[in-house]
């Protein structure tokens, strides 16, 4: 069973990067799917801040395959791939859902990132973590901010909130949780650090906007002491 599951998160890893490279140029909902379009709000990154996802990619189907090949049988290693696995699965069709219903492909982001940072909770301690723990972080900490933008842009797409308040509800949000799983689980570097690129992504989006800058500017500074202080052993 281990080894079936070293499988199945390998071939999920591929997957998930195969289905997301066969539309590279995504860069948000269709602003025609709503009934209020929702064109660049100021809450999403700058376009060249999506190019984190051909790292995070790479990372996770290098982690995969040395899991299958080298680690198969270790079950530190294991701990956290069917999480995992489920979560890559549900990717490797989110952007064909999200190109055709916002409204699910939101629903779905949120069990990703869920299904991510399980994984990352479930990643022991101890020798190799960083090997282990360090795509998943990553992959799970642009999910975090990746999830707050989605449910932002719906929010604002079908009027329920307007697009000033959504932005500081999103980025607040984005920030709350990124510091909590950072101080909780000491994730290593890597998870904060897919959060603080897409508060770097937002602040290079929105530099006229003094206060959106420096709200987004002092996060990566909360974010940066409170990883250094519960760096992983």
């Amino acid at each position: 069973m281990l080894r079936l599951k070293a499988i199945l998160t390998f071939t999920a890893a591929l997957a998930f990067a195969a289905a997301s490279y066969s539309a590279r140029n995504f860069r948000g909902y269709d602003p025609a799917a709503f009934p209020v379009p929702v064109v660049n709000p100021p809450f999403q990154p700058a376009p060249w801040a999506f190019s984190i996802w051909g790292v995070i990619f790479l990372a996770l189907i290098v982690q995969a395959g040395f899991g299958l090949f080298r680690r198969a049988e270790d079950r530190a290693w294991d701990a956290p791939r069917w999480a995992l696995f489920l979560s890559m699965a549900l990717g490797a069709n989110w952007l064909a859902v999200a190109m055709q219903a916002p409204v699910l492909a939101t629903v779905q982001i949120w069990v990703m990132a869920a299904l991510s940072l399980a994984a990352l909770a479930l990643v022991p301690k101890g020798a190799e973590f960083t090997s282990r723990a360090a795509p998943i972080g990553l992959y799970a900490g642009w999910l975090t901010a990746a999830t707050m933008v989605a449910t932002g842009t719906v929010l604002v797409g079908y009027g329920l909130l307007p697009l000033g308040v959504a932005t500081w509800v999103v980025l607040a949000a984005a920030v709350i949780v990124g510091l909590a799983v950072t101080a909780r689980l000491a994730p290593g570097v890597a998870y904060p650090a897919g959060v603080i690129w897409a508060l770097i992504g937002i602040i290079a989006a929105n530099t006229a906007n003094t206060a959106l800058v420096a709200a987004a500017g002092g996060a990566i500074l909360a974010l940066g002491v409170t990883a250094w202080i519960r760096r992983a052993g």
